[in-house]
C-alpha cells in the first residue's frame, strides 16, 4: 500500500447510517417512501430498532402463533408526536391523546419472500389503520413494494380484497394478548385511504423535525 492509499484509508470513516435518523424520509414523500423492515411474516420474535444504537433488537418473543402477515417496520425521520395525535382526535372524535413518542409504523404488502428484517425499501402508502393504543394514536400505514409485480397496481386501500385488511385489523388486536389477560386496550377506529396516509406521513415528519430539528 502506498502512502496515498495509507492516508485514504486511514482518514475513511467506516458508519452505518442510523435508520431512524440517518435516512430520509425520500425525496418523493409521500407517494414513495424509504421504509426500514424489522420484522418479516416468517417472525416468530417481535425485532425493534433500538433508538439508541440504531441496531435491530429482541424485543418479544411472539407468544402464541400469530405472525406478522406482512413485512412490517417504520418510516425514517418520523415521529408520532402532537400533530398525529392532534388529527387522530380530530378524524376518531377520541379526546386527550398523545401520540405513541415513536416511529411511524408501516406494512408493505409484497408478493416477494424477503427471509430477514434490517433492510431498507421503497414503498407506495396507500392507506392506513388509525389505531389507538392505551390512549395513544398509533397509526399503522399500509403500502406496497415498489415494482412489486401483484401488488403495485393497488393505489388505495380500497383496492385490497376485505381479507387483506381483516387480516391485518385482528393481527394487532392480538399480538399483545399474554395468557391470562381479559383486556385489550388497542382499537381500531377506522381503515382510511391513499389521502389521509399522506397527511398522517406529513405529520409524522413535521413531528420528527419539532422534536428533533432539521438533520444535519
Amino acid at each position: 500500500m502506498t502512502e496515498k492509499e495509507k492516508k485514504i484509508h486511514s482518514e475513511r470513516k467506516f458508519f452505518r447510517a442510523h435508520p431512524w435518523h440517518g435516512i430520509s424520509l425520500g425525496s418523493k414523500r409521500p407517494a414513495t417512501v424509504n421504509v426500514y423492515i424489522e420484522v418479516v411474516p416468517s417472525d416468530t420474535v417481535k425485532y425493534e430498532l433500538d433508538k439508541e444504537s440504531g441496531l435491530l433488537k429482541v424485543d418479544r418473543p411472539q407468544v402464541y402463533s400469530n405472525i406478522y402477515p406482512t413485512l412490517y417496520g417504520m418510516l425514517p425521520q418520523t415521529y408520532c408526536g402532537q400533530k398525529v395525535a392532534e388529527f387522530c382526535i380530530e378524524k376518531s372524535g377520541y379526546e386527550h391523546l398523545v401520540g405513541d413518542g415513536d416511529p411511524l409504523d408501516i406494512c408493505v404488502l409484497t408478493e416477494k419472500l424477503i427471509p430477514h428484517g434490517d433492510i431498507l425499501l421503497r414503498a407506495h402508502p396507500i392507506g392506513g389503520l388509525r389505531m389507538i393504543d392505551d390512549g395513544e394514536a398509533d397509526d399503522k400505514i399500509i403500502a406496497v413494494l415498489q415494482d412489486d409485480a401483484l401488488y403495485e397496481g393497488w393505489q388505495d386501500v380500497k383496492d385490497c380484497p376485505r381479507g387483506v385488511i381483516e387480516r391485518l385489523r385482528h393481527f394487532f388486536l392480538t399480538y399483545k394478548h399474554t395468557p391470562g389477560s381479559k383486556s385489550n386496550n388497542c382499537e381500531i377506529v377506522d381503515v382510511y385511504g391513499k389521502d389521509e396516509a399522506y397527511q398522517v406521513i406529513q405529520y409524522a415528519h413535521e413531528d420528527y423535525l419539532d422534536k428533533f430539528g432539521e438533520p444535519e
